[in-house]
């Protein structure tokens, strides 16, 4: 599949359940109203969807949420999902975890053939991590984390800046990542969705500063790696780990975009920051066949725009997009 703007989508981002165990202040309100289990997809119908992709020649499939390993028979839809990795159909099949599940599913994840994980965790400080999650627990998320080391799981830690909650912690982050073994990389807060009480711009710290303030102690060299996401690597010498910088705010990545995202109920998202999309549930329940799931996927990649318009400003109302991340697919 190729946009209009000659990039090939080879990687499809999907969220399983918009639910979550935790309710982060960047992402969610405290008292959400989650969709009826009637309008998400169905795990024989994420299965479905998903493959039509991989056929149409997606080769790298990110599960999302929400949190992705509270939904339901999550490991029955990645136990499938494998066979397109024997198969060598799908050369990556990943996910995006708050963690604190990671422990009870770790060693099954491994033996499905998941060879790595995105673990969201924003301080390694109890009172603090309680706070920005609202109810979490630090200790579960560690004992998750322990888990998947152990199962073989190649982890890179997500931490999103947050201006007065976590702007203290970024060394003691990038020292322990690199005991650990992990990679790294820092997200810049983005205006989706409505959190209540919570002004993202007074929580938005730039990734300029935040870098800035990492080299004062660590030696940061340019690298070309990348992960087939929009983060932009660094090694660190210090810690021989990698930290990425994934900047939507201060410098957008729709250049190189080759990804698009499927919500839980269905709707195809050719773009994070815009509000365009598809409706595949019409699809997938109303046609046995895939031809007519296939072609809406086409028509929508080839409208898929150049790329996104995030916006912070105090005159408006810190919201680009009014869905949810949870939502979206991460």
């Amino acid at each position: 599949m190729q946009d209009p703007f000659g990039r090939h989508i080879s990687y499809l981002r999907v969220s399983v359940t918009d639910r979550c165990d935790l309710r982060c202040v960047y992402c969610m309100a405290e008292d959400m109203t989650f969709l009826p289990r009637r309008e998400v997809l169905s795990i024989e119908e994420l299965d479905r969807l998903c493959s039509a992709f991989i056929r149409l020649g997606v080769r790298k499939l990110r599960l999302t949420g929400g949190e992705p390993l509270v939904r339901r028979e999550i490991m029955t839809l990645i136990r499938s999902l494998s066979r397109h990795l024997r198969s060598g159909g799908l050369a990556e099949l990943t996910l995006t975890t708050n963690g604190t599940q990671l422990a009870k599913h770790a060693t099954a994840l491994a033996a499905a053939g998941v060879k790595r994980i995105n673990v969201s965790l924003d301080t390694l400080r109890p009172e603090t991590f309680t706070g920005i999650t609202r109810w979490g627990k630090l200790e579960n998320v560690l004992t998750g984390l322990a888990a998947a080391k152990d199962a073989g799981l190649k982890v890179k830690i997500n931490t999103v800046a947050l201006k007065g909650v976590n702007d203290g912690e970024v060394h003691d982050l990038v020292a322990w990542c690199g005991a650990q073994g992990f990679d790294l990389a820092f997200i810049e807060v983005m205006p989706m969705g409505d959190i209540g009480g919570e002004r993202r711009l007074e929580q938005y710290w730039p990734l300029s500063m935040l870098r800035a303030d990492l080299e004062r102690r660590w030696t940061l060299t340019e690298t070309d790696f990348r992960t087939g996401g929009p983060a932009r690597y660094v090694d660190c010498l210090e810690t021989g780990q990698r930290i990425g910088f994934i900047t939507p705010m201060t410098h957008n990545f729709c250049e190189s975009c080759n990804r698009v995202r499927v919500t839980c109920t269905g709707q195809l998202f050719m773009c994070l920051g815009q509000e365009d999309n598809a409706d595949l549930r019409a699809a997938l329940r109303e046609s046995e066949g895939d031809a007519r799931l296939e072609a809406a996927i086409r028509d929508a990649v080839s409208r898929k725009p150049k790329g996104h318009d995030f916006i912070l400003d105090r005159r408006a109302s810190n919201v680009s997009v009014t869905r949810h991340m949870s939502v979206t697919g991460g």
